[in-house]
């Protein structure tokens, strides 16, 4: 419980990401709530316009005493000695995504986390009205027991500019993986948020396809989960326009979005109901469809901030708890560790077997050189 009436926020990591939150926060959008110190690795003209202490080592930030959280928003190989370092110092942490380069690596920072203090993870897709109505009509039982999940989830198109300007992304030494450890990493969270964690997954990943990197750039998983559903995940940051479509089967209803509306298909009576009482040998059951498309305008990135401050103040439960970052991170890496060893993984995922086969990639790969290229960022077009 922190007494104050607003949280001091101190941002580590001034990219293209950190940049947005600090706007969020300067606009209003983020209740309660103030930038307080900022720190990259170069001098921030930013830290001189809002008038804020400005750190080049994230150790002198933290121990300054100006903050009571931190928001770290730097490359992913180094969220476990920043988020190690602000946790050991008794202050609150929202990370960018993901939690860590692993499951153990991110389970053993969650082990740092004394009681009482909050960490969480900016997994903003969690307030898009388009998933929370999904979530809450699966867990109201309109949908009956689910039968077969799927989602293409191909529309993460990056060019060849975005991985060249950057020195650790795509590498497994940076980043521990590509597409599925960062754009998917929100796609896999809302897939085992609203449809559990699969008992198992073979997947089929495909590295440096349409690129020039070293990770993966195209995934296709088979899920299997305990009640014999069956589930299909596909993934490419390689193919332009791409498709958003997700389908979740259920008994007694579907829900089904196409990347612009969401339908409930509703049966009466229950399919498995109508399968062992009809007498029509090629009968169906009655089916309605409604449009259930949500208004989706909603600042994401601000309500999941504005949930991590309230939840300081002791006003809110959090919407995205650095913990729940496991399971999407156990789905990415279970797909690499199956694709490696051309075969099934049971889930939980052996952390340990995951991280014997990632370091020995990492010990083969470096960050690259940046290229001297000016790239043209537009935020809001890299969301999906």
């Amino acid at each position: 419980m922190n007494h104050r009436e607003t949280v001091r926020l101190g941002v580590i990591g001034l990219g293209n990401i950190a940049k947005q939150h600090i706007d969020n926060v300067r606009s209003g959008q983020v209740a309660d709530c103030e930038i307080a110190a900022l720190c990259s690795r170069s001098p921030s003209e930013l830290a001189t316009e809002i008038d804020v202490p400005h750190f080049t080592d994230y150790r002198e930030l933290i121990a300054s005493g100006h903050c009571d959280a931190v928001l770290v928003a730097t490359p992913t190989f180094s969220h476990f000695d920043i988020g190690a370092a602000a946790l050991e110092a008794g202050l609150h942490v929202m990370m960018e995504k993901p939690i860590g380069m692993s499951v153990k690596e991110g389970e053993d920072l969650l082990a740092l986390q004394p009681d009482g203090q909050i960490f969480a993870l900016m997994l903003n897709q969690r307030t898009d009205p388009l998933f929370v109505t999904m979530r809450d009509l699966i867990e109201q039982g309109t949908l009956g027991e689910i039968c077969r999940t799927q989602w293409t989830m191909t529309n993460w198109f990056r060019p060849e500019i975005y991985f060249q300007v950057s020195d650790w992304r795509a590498t497994w030494r940076g980043e521990g993986g590509g597409l599925l450890v960062n754009q998917c990493i929100h796609n896999l969270d809302i897939f085992q948020w609203l449809c559990g964690m699969p008992r198992s997954v073979r997947a089929f990943c495909r590295f440096g396809r349409y690129h020039d990197i070293e990770v993966e750039d195209e995934a296709t998983a088979y899920f299997e989960y305990d009640n014999g559903a069956s589930g299909v995940f596909m993934g490419s940051t390689g193919e332009a326009p791409g498709v958003n479509r997700l389908d979740i089967v259920g008994d007694k209803a579907a829900l089904s979005f196409d990347g612009e509306r969401l339908l409930l298909i509703e049966n009466k009576p229950a399919t498995r109901q109508f399968s062992r009482e009809t007498r029509d040998m090629f009968g169906l059951p009655q089916s309605s469809v409604s449009d259930i498309t949500p208004d989706r305008t909603c600042n994401q990135h601000a309500a999941v901030l504005e949930n991590f401050t309230g939840a300081i103040l002791g006003n809110e439960t959090l919407i995205a708890p650095a913990v729940e970052g496991i399971n999407s991170l156990a789905l990415a890496n279970s797909m690499l560790l199956s694709t490696w060893e051309s075969d099934a993984i049971a889930l939980p995922l052996d952390k340990i077997r995951y991280q014997k086969a990632l370091e020995r990639r990492i010990a083969n790969s470096s960050l690259r050189d940046k290229a001297d290229i000016e790239a043209n960022v537009d935020m809001s077009a890299s969301y999906r």
